[in-house]
């Protein structure tokens, strides 16, 4: 007699088996139709920057107030952005000049059909064509007598030479206002956008500097060299008109179209984290070159700066010197250090790290015209071609009023950037 039992299958674990059968079958099936994307470290390292930038990747600073001593402070994050691998030069503002003059030729005194691209629009909705103004530029230099008499009121007269009217010419662009924890508004602001052509002998009185006056800022032989005389309010100015123009560069980068990208004054913890050229502060590697090899075995100074009380052409040059002048540090940023101090967009307060995060800290306040001046402060950064060494240190502060221009502060500009994937971060393979 066969004792053996007969085997039932369990319901259960066919259901089951069932189950597994049809997540492999739909698994298989889908396989072709979506595949998930290989992630890889950016084997570059950076994003491609957009023309006169270079890509900084993110890190972190010991972030210093001006109450602090040389060891304390405060670790803070930056993430990665672009910057301007120079200061903005005399051509570059020139540029915007140029374009913000035109404007207002064009807008308020030709009113000519042939500028605009859409002349069926009413007036105020009308735009600008500005490939067909571009084959003109600067209209207010043109020598047609009738060009010439419609923008009579935009210029001023000194015996055969004509110039542009300071008080017409304004920059007019909206902005987030912020004043400390208050309520942040949308605010529009007309800003006027000369630089001041005899800030040298305004801020060296009793020195013989009428040439600078006259040639810096107009003359080609200073295309290169940095802007000064312009204030905060101006540089900002700059900055958004800038931005502008950027969008049409940065929709060709395949990295970085599509995105709402604008450009704005470096934060001061930015600027510091550029200036630094390195990822961490326990980093003690430095590719800056202080001093160049020079004749009969000595060295020459490669950073523009004061020497000593009356000695300023030790290093090269008596005033500024062209914006690529000697080397550029592990950014690759040029004049980081010396030639001119540059504006941040941070107010300035004695005890900064107090008030800020540590990621991506920013202190803004932006001053109303009937404040106290102590609330128009702007951080000052990186020393200048007048400054001794101590104004070189890339956590030295200072400051000036956001409506005060100098001879020896200019700016660069910073535009946000994204992470790419770094070895830390590559876990697995799809």
């Amino acid at each position: 007699m066969n004792n053996m039992k007969k085997y039932v299958p369990n319901p259960t674990i066919g259901l089951v088996f069932l189950a597994v059968l049809i997540c492999m079958q739909a698994c298989k099936s889908s396989s072709s139709i979506y595949k998930a994307p290989k992630v890889n470290a950016f084997r570059a390292g950076s994003l491609p920057a957009p023309p006169g930038m270079v890509y900084v990747p993110s890190g972190t600073i010991l972030f210093k107030s001006s109450l602090d001593t040389a060891d304390t402070g405060k670790n803070v994050s930056l993430s990665a952005f672009f910057i301007d691998e120079a200061e903005v030069t005399n051509k570059q503002y020139r540029e915007f000049i140029n374009w913000v003059a035109d404007s207002i030729a064009i807008t308020d005194y030709l009113q000519d059909d042939q500028y605009f691209l859409n002349t069926g629009e009413p007036a105020e909705e009308r735009k600008i064509d500005w490939k067909k103004v571009k084959k003109v530029s600067p209209l207010w230099k043109s020598n047609d007598p009738t060009i010439r008499e419609r923008l009579a009121p935009m210029l001023l007269v000194q015996g055969t030479k004509r110039m542009l009217n300071p008080d017409v010419l304004r920059y007019e662009f909206s902005y987030q206002k912020t004043k400390g924890n208050a309520k942040k508004e949308f605010v529009t602001e007309r800003v006027p956008v000369m630089p001041v052509n005899d800030i040298w002998s305004s801020d060296f009185p009793n020195a013989q500097l009428a040439s600078l006056d006259m040639n810096y800022f107009t003359h080609e032989s200073f295309d290169y060299y940095p802007v000064v005389g312009v204030t905060w309010r101006q540089a900002r100015a700059f900055t958004d008109w800038r931005g502008k123009e950027f969008m049409a560069t940065i929709m060709k980068n395949s990295y970085l179209s599509g995105y709402q990208l604008t450009l704005s004054l470096p934060t001061e913890a930015q600027w510091q984290y550029a200036a630094e050229g390195k990822l961490d502060p326990r980093d003690t590697t430095t590719t800056k070159r202080l001093t160049i090899d020079g004749a009969e075995g000595k060295d020459r100074l490669a950073v523009n700066f004061k020497q000593g009380d009356g000695t300023y052409s030790r290093d090269g040059a008596t005033f500024t010197l062209p914006v690529k002048s000697y080397t550029p540090n592990a950014f690759g940023l040029y004049n980081m250090a010396g030639n001119v101090s540059e504006w941040t967009l941070d107010a300035f307060s004695p005890s900064a790290t107090v008030f800020v995060n540590d990621l991506n800290p920013a202190l803004l306040y932006d001053a109303d015209e009937k404040d106290a001046d102590a609330l128009k402060r702007k951080v000052v950064r990186g020393g200048s071609w007048k400054d001794n060494g101590e104004q070189l240190n890339t956590d030295t502060r200072n400051y000036s009023v956001d409506y005060e221009p100098h001879s020896y502060i200019g700016f660069r500009c910073v535009m946000a950037a994204f992470e790419m994937p770094t070895v830390q971060s590559k876990t697995r393979k799809y």
